[in-house]
């Protein structure tokens, strides 16, 4: 695919910079991501596909990752939801970066610092949404995650999100603003010490602190999103073969994680 272009600029949310990534993977030139969100879909090579009403119909990997531009200014008039949606997303990509296969001291270093930011900045920023200070503290808290996410990648929270997202096109920080307190919950039995690391940085029990914040964006329970139950186990069955529950510490069973999806519809 000739392309008359040195680089492509990916200006916007997880959606836009998924985009460019496409892009880049099939032009061979390299993007440079100005995020408007918390998604910390800079940090990552992979992408997602998805459909005007936002059904996941595809996605890869390899995309020509060059840089990063952080703008705090661009974030100031981001509506409550996509703020705590994101945001969330970024709390979970520090908490799985803490006990993925893949984790190292340097995914940690990155992931607490981010739990620490977002966790402290994502409520003054809900209360005062044009406070400069507190968006740029929870941009930093974003970034931290995004960065802990490229050196170790996902479990299963995102991996349910991603499966209940795709499905029935819902923004992924809305998915795993609900998925990520019962995937805690799971983990907390498999690894408790890092689950216990991640409630130092967050002030609190992971799973519940996560679940306060998500409310505060309106994000509760799966029902509210629009997942029928009667769907969930089917649901669960293509959650449990994503790549964030096979890296999980323990991948959980379709029987498993049906039951997480039962406990927040």
């Amino acid at each position: 695919m000739p392309v008359d272009a040195d680089g492509l600029l990916a200006v916007g949310g997880g959606s836009a910079i998924d985009t460019a990534k496409a892009a880049s993977v099939r032009s061979g030139v390299p993007v440079v991501s100005v995020p408007t969100t918390y998604s910390g879909a800079e940090w990552s090579d992979g992408f997602g596909i998805r459909t005007p009403d936002r059904r996941m119909v595809g996605g890869g990997g390899g995309a020509h990752v060059a840089g990063i531009v952080y703008e705090v200014g661009l974030t100031l008039d981001l509506p409550l939801g996509e703020t705590v949606g994101t945001a969330l997303n970024a709390l979970a990509h520090c908490a799985e970066a803490l006990y993925v296969r893949r984790r190292s001291p340097e995914a940690d270093e990155q992931a607490l610092a981010g739990a620490v930011l977002v966790a402290a900045a994502l409520p003054e920023v809900v209360d005062r949404p044009s406070d400069r200070e507190a968006r740029l503290a929870l941009l930093r808290g974003a970034a931290h995650g995004g960065h802990a996410l490229g050196l170790a990648g996902l479990g299963l929270a995102h991996a349910m999100a991603q499966a209940v997202g795709g499905r029935y096109g819902i923004a992924h920080g809305a998915a795993n603003a609900v998925c990520l307190p019962p995937a805690l919950r799971f983990n907390k039995e498999v690894v408790p010490d890092e689950i216990a690391r991640l409630g130092d940085a967050v002030g609190g029990d992971p799973a519940g602190r996560a679940a306060s914040l998500a409310r505060r964006g309106g994000f509760d329970r799966l029902r509210d999103l629009g997942v029928p139950r009667d769907e969930l186990a089917a649901v669960a069955e293509g959650a449990a073969k994503r790549n964030g529950n096979l890296d999980n510490p323990r991948v959980a069973t379709p029987g498993e994680i049906c039951e997480l999806f039962e406990s927040i519809w």
